[in-house]
Formats: C-alpha cells, sequence, structure tokens
C-alpha cells in the first residue's frame, strides 16, 4: 500500500511539472552583426536603428550616449504569429501591432498586456569606441 500511495505521489509531481506555461518558443538563430557608431548616428530614428534579415525578425539597436542596446523584433506574445514590434515615435518604447503589447526600450520588459515576457536582448559591444558589434 505504501509503494502505491509513492507511486502516486511521484506520478503527480511528475505530471504537474510537465504543464508548462503555454508560451511559444522563440527561435534561437546565430547573429553576428557590425556596424560603426557614425552608420548608426546617420541612420537611427530617435536613437532606434531598425535592421532586417537579422536575428528572428530583424533587430532593433538602441542607443542610450555610448551605450547600446539590442533587441529582436518578434513578440514576445504568441510568437509563432510573427508579430513585427516597431518603436513608438517617442523611442521610449516599441508596440507589438498584433495585439497592442509594448515594451520599454531601455530593457525589453513589457509595459502593458497581454506582453508579459521581455524581447530577446542581444549581446552589444562597442569596440574602440567606433565599431557596435551584436551576437547571441
Amino acid at each position: 500500500m505504501m509503494n502505491r500511495l509513492i507511486l502516486a505521489i511521484m506520478m503527480m509531481v511528475f505530471l504537474s511539472a510537465c504543464g508548462g506555461d503555454n508560451q511559444a518558443f522563440i527561435p534561437n538563430v546565430p547573429v553576428n552583426y557590425t556596424l560603426t557608431v557614425q552608420e548608426f548616428n546617420i541612420k537611427a530614428t530617435n536613437r532606434v536603428l531598425l535592421v532586417p534579415n537579422v536575428g528572428v525578425a530583424g533587430i532593433m539597436i538602441v542607443g542610450f550616449g555610448n551605450t547600446y542596446i539590442t533587441f529582436d523584433r518578434l513578440s514576445s506574445v504568441n510568437p509563432e504569429n510573427r508579430c513585427v514590434v516597431s518603436p513608438d515615435e517617442s523611442g521610449i518604447t516599441a508596440t507589438d501591432p498584433c495585439t497592442g503589447a509594448k515594451y520599454l526600450l531601455t530593457d525589453g520588459s513589457p509595459q502593458k498586456a497581454p506582453a508579459v515576457r521581455n524581447l530577446r536582448i542581444y549581446n552589444t559591444t562597442v569596440q574602440s569606441g567606433q565599431i557596435i558589434h551584436i551576437t547571441n
């Protein structure tokens, strides 16, 4: 009888661990992109540069003085729908046009439902004060 009880408890623990949070998986694709700080300054609008065909859905490079942060443009809300976030005119937030979700462009954190997960962030370094290098 005790063995059956232990087996039942173990099965309940195992089955509850398999549930997940029903969030779709955002694919991890290789990223290795480089541009100059001068190129960023020329092409960026409101300190945000959109680069297509890099990452899953293109990338957004956001500049804050001499610091840069890079996000994948694929929304973390229902990523299987492939909705691409776009920076708002302020350059402070980005919006998913499919759901209305908003993300803060200082760290990719969700600012408006239904977003609950951050945008994917890529490693961004500045080499010799002149070259911005983005990898994952």
